[in-house]
């Protein structure tokens, strides 16, 4: 008898792949932004994931990936690529979103996807790369830190 788990494979999302997504980005709506940002439309995968995502995998200069477990969706990330500009003369990637279900935390598969978008980015031509996390969310931004990225500007808000 083999009591091993399947391997998780992390790779680019496909047009199947879709409902996954929309699926991770919900569990990620409703842990993270869901608990800490009352400004945010929970809804938004729902509402307009599907959309979103599908256009996202033909996208050259997004990245959709997922981290798939026998067949299972078990986390994603997203990114995109922006083109320098005047003011910002360097092209920077953005890591939009990023989530592994609980039961598959603490495995290397958010370092394996961080990998992945560091490399993409890179094949590029980023010289940069840049994720938010909200800042009461310790968690993720230990994990972010250990992956490499450091803290750069401090978003303040005020209710009006």
């Amino acid at each position: 008898m083999n009591d091993q788990r399947p391997e998780v494979i992390v790779r680019k999302a496909e047009h199947a792949d879709v409902d996954g997504l929309v699926a991770c980005s919900r569990a990620l709506f409703a842990e993270d932004a869901g608990t800490r940002d009352p400004s945010i439309n929970v809804d938004w995968p729902r509402e307009h994931g599907p959309q979103r995502f599908a256009a996202g995998v033909e996208d050259p200069n997004r990245l959709l990936l997922v981290a798939e477990r026998d067949g299972e969706i078990v986390g994603h990330l997203t990114g995109v690529v922006a083109e320098a500009s005047a003011m910002k003369p360097v092209r920077v990637a953005s890591l939009v979103s990023m989530y592994v279900q609980p039961a598959y935390r603490r495995g290397q598969i958010g370092g394996r996807l961080i990998g992945e978008f560091r490399a993409w980015a890179k094949g590029k031509g980023a010289h940069l790369a840049e994720v938010t996390a909200y800042s009461s969310n310790a968690e993720a931004i230990r994990f972010y830190e250990r992956n490499g990225f450091t803290s750069k500007s401090v978003t303040l808000e005020v209710t009006l």
